[in-house]
């Protein structure tokens, strides 16, 4: 699967930071990405938890994608 994080309005380290975007390959199953599904609509404190400096996101979306092989 392709996972693309967007994030806007970022303080990082007390750096402010306008927008992000990071994306990367996964293997996961069809239960895990329910999971991260779930706990991103869940949790609104998620990335801040999750990432190290984080301290502020105003506006963020992940997308999930197969990826044709």
């Amino acid at each position: 699967m392709k996972f693309t994080l967007n994030m806007e309005d970022l303080v990082v380290e007390g750096n402010e930071i306008d927008n992000m975007t990071v994306d990367w390959l996964e293997d996961v199953t069809q239960e895990r990405v329910l999971e991260i599904s779930n706990i991103w609509i869940s949790s609104q404190t998620f990335l801040t938890e999750k990432m190290v400096g984080l301290t502020k996101v105003g506006e963020s979306s992940l997308t999930i994608e197969p990826v044709e092989e």
